[in-house]
C-alpha cells in the first residue's frame, strides 16, 4: 500500500496527540465503572452507536458529507471492525480479569505492533532505527510504570485478561496500516469518524442482541450509565475526531504513540482526582516513555548528531 505524504510531528500534532491521551487514559476507568451495570458487548455498542449520532449529528451542522462511495464504505468498515470491534471487545472483555490500569499498560504494546505491521505491509513506513529504538524505549518505560508485579506469574484469569488485551494491540496495529484507505478515500476527519462508528455499530448490533439480551437487563446504577455516556461521546466520538485529524497529518505509525501515552495519562489521572500517590518507579517511567516519543519524533537525535 502507498500513502500521501507524510509531514513530521508538528507542535499542533503533540498538542492533539495529548489530547487524545488523556481522553483515551480515562476510558479504561469508564469502561471498570460500566461493568458494574452492562455486560460486554452491550457497553461496546452504546459506545459506537453512540459515538455514531454524535458525529453524524456534528457532520450535518458543519455541513460535511458523510461517506457516500463504495471506496469509502469499505474503509470504514475495515476501520470500524479492526479499530472499534474487535480492539473495544478484548478490551472490555480483558478487563474482567486485569484492573482498568494493568490494561491501559498492556495497551501500551500497540506501536510494537503498528510499526511492525507498517514495515511489512506499507512502502513507505519501513522500520528505521529511531523508530526502533523509540518503540523498545517506550516500553521499557511502560514496564517501569508497570513495576515488576505486573509481570510476574499470577493468576490464569490475570494472564487471560492481558492475552486478551495484547490482541486488542494487535488489532489496533493493523488497523493503522488499513487506515490509509481512509486517506485514499478522501474522508475528512469527522466523517471518516462517522462512517467508522456507524459501521462498527452495525458490527456489535447481532452480538449484542445475540449474547447479552439488553431489554432483559436490570436497571443498571447511574455511575455505569454516566461512564457508557462518557465512553461513546467523549472517549469514542471526540476521541477519533482527533485520531482521524492526528493521523492526516502524521502517518499511522506516528498516530499510534498515543498508546505510550496513555499510560502516563491514566496514572496523572488517579493522582490528581482520586488522590493516589505516584511512586518513583512512576516518574521513572514517564521519563523514559519521554525519551521514546523524543527518539521517534527524530528531530532532537538528528539535531544532537548532525555536524554543525
Amino acid at each position: 500500500m502507498s500513502a500521501p505524504p507524510i509531514g513530521p510531528m508538528t507542535a499542533r500534532l503533540w498538542a492533539l496527540l495529548l489530547a487524545l491521551s488523556i481522553i483515551w487514559g480515562g476510558s479504561f476507568f469508564f469502561m471498570a465503572v460500566a461493568l458494574r451495570g452492562f455486560p460486554p458487548f452491550t457497553i461496546v455498542l452504546a459506545r459506537v452507536a453512540l459515538a455514531a449520532i454524535t458525529l453524524a449529528l456534528a457532520c450535518r451542522i458543519l455541513g460535511l458529507r458523510l461517506p457516500a462511495t463504495r471506496q469509502a464504505w469499505i474503509a470504514c468498515a475495515g476501520m470500524g471492525l479492526l479499530n472499534n470491534a474487535i480492539p473495544f471487545t478484548l478490551i472490555v472483555l480483558g478487563q474482567q480479569h486485569i484492573p482498568s490500569g494493568l490494561a491501559a499498560v498492556v495497551n501500551a504494546a500497540t506501536p510494537v505492533f503498528a510499526v511492525l505491521a507498517a514495515h511489512w505491509l506499507t512502502a513507505d513506513e519501513k522500520l528505521k532505527p529511531n523508530r526502533l529504538l523509540g518503540t523498545l524505549l517506550g516500553l521499557a518505560g511502560v514496564a517501569i510504570l508497570a513495576g515488576p508485579a505486573s509481570f510476574g506469574r499470577g493468576a490464569a484469569g490475570e494472564a487471560l485478561g492481558i492475552a486478551l488485551c495484547l490482541g486488542a494491540c494487535l488489532s489496533y496495529g493493523i488497523s493503522g496500516v488499513w487506515s490509509r484507505r481512509v486517506k485514499r478515500a478522501g474522508l475528512a476527519p469527522l466523517p471518516a469518524a462517522a462512517g467508522q462508528c456507524l459501521a462498527s455499530s452495525l458490527l456489535m448490533l447481532p452480538l449484542a442482541l445475540g449474547f447479552d439480551r439488553p431489554w432483559a437487563l436490570p436497571t443498571p446504577p447511574m455511575e455505569a450509565v454516566a461512564a457508557l455516556l462518557a465512553l461513546g461521546l467523549l472517549a469514542t466520538a471526540l476521541a477519533y475526531a482527533l485520531f482521524y485529524a492526528i493521523l492526516a497529518g502524521a502517518g499511522a505509525t506516528n498516530t499510534m504513540l498515543v498508546t505510550l501515552l496513555v499510560p502516563v495519562t491514566a496514572l496523572l489521572l488517579g493522582w490528581l482526582v482520586l488522590d493516589e500517590a505516584l511512586a518513583p518507579r512512576h516518574l521513572a517511567g514517564m521519563a523514559v516513555i519521554g525519551l521514546g516519543l523524543l527518539a521517534i519524533d527524530g528531530r532532537l537525535l538528528r539535531r544532537v548528531f548532525t555536524p554543525g
